[in-house]
């Protein structure tokens, strides 16, 4: 009995598996169950099926997949960068901005390519995936500087949830922190992950953005870093990051 129960405790979905291993997080996991590039002791896996990480041979496009040291990293993205691991048009991504790091690592989430700032990169699947799933409320802030005078109003606007295409956004904060006749300057703090969200829910009151910059991320930012530097996540922020998303410091 003893042994069954160590057994069950020992056996992992395999899109879990993979994105605690650093191969993509569990949602890109599935992605590439799916597409077949996944297999578990010489067979193609099938989404749902479980591994046991001491006897499982498990591979992604014929390479093994082991359990590495959890990293984490925050860079200052710069504009021009697009936030994946390839680009099938050449383009420049922000893993050519990290360089010397002894372990594969993805983005947590994505910036635009014309937008520059905090963005995490880690092999840490399931801290991944909880940063960015909407139940945890993740605080991501922005400045935006905006076109016109944006008044009082309008900020309450902001900060009450914008109707979207797809739907009401989740109450934020909205600061106007600058308000001149041509531009004013935003802080907006966002607790959801959708697309293009700040850009959309500024045109939608009438203030397109001009220009975006990230600031923070679960309270990490990039004091220091001039854009394309990236560091280490202290074990203060790794400790923070983990206890926001409810997982086991």
């Amino acid at each position: 009995m003893t042994n069954c129960r160590k057994w069950a405790e020992s056996v992992l979905r395999l899109q879990k598996y993979l994105a605690e291993c650093g191969v993509a997080s569990r949602r890109a996991s599935e992605k590439l169950i799916e597409e077949g590039r996944v297999s578990v002791n010489g067979a193609a896996a099938a989404i749902g099926a479980k591994v046991d990480p001491q006897h499982d041979d498990v591979r992604v496009d014929g390479k093994p997949v082991g359990q590495n040291k959890k990293v984490y990293i925050v860079l200052n993205k710069p504009e021009g960068t697009v936030t994946t691991a390839k680009d099938t048009h050449g383009r420049k991504t922000v893993l050519h901005w990290i360089q010397g790091v002894p372990t594969r690592v993805f983005p947590v989430g994505r910036l635009d390519m014309d937008v520059e700032g905090v963005l995490l990169l880690t092999n840490d699947g399931e801290l991944a995936h909880r940063l960015l799933h909407p139940a945890y409320a993740v605080g991501k802030v922005y400045l935006a500087w905006v076109q016109g005078r944006v008044h009082a109003d309008t900020a309450r606007k902001l900060a009450k949830g914008i109707m979207l295409e797809d739907g009401m956004t989740a109450p934020a904060k909205a600061v106007i922190l600058d308000a001149g006749p041509h531009t004013s300057r935003l802080r907006l703090t966002l607790r959801e992950g959708r697309k293009r969200e700040v850009k959309r829910m500024c045109a939608a009151v009438g203030h397109p953005v001009r220009s975006l910059h990230r600031v923070a991320f679960g309270g990490v930012r990039a004091h220091g870093l001039r854009p394309g530097e990236w560091r280490y996540l202290s074990d203060q922020e790794v400790y923070r990051l983990r206890k926001i998303a409810k997982l086991q410091p």
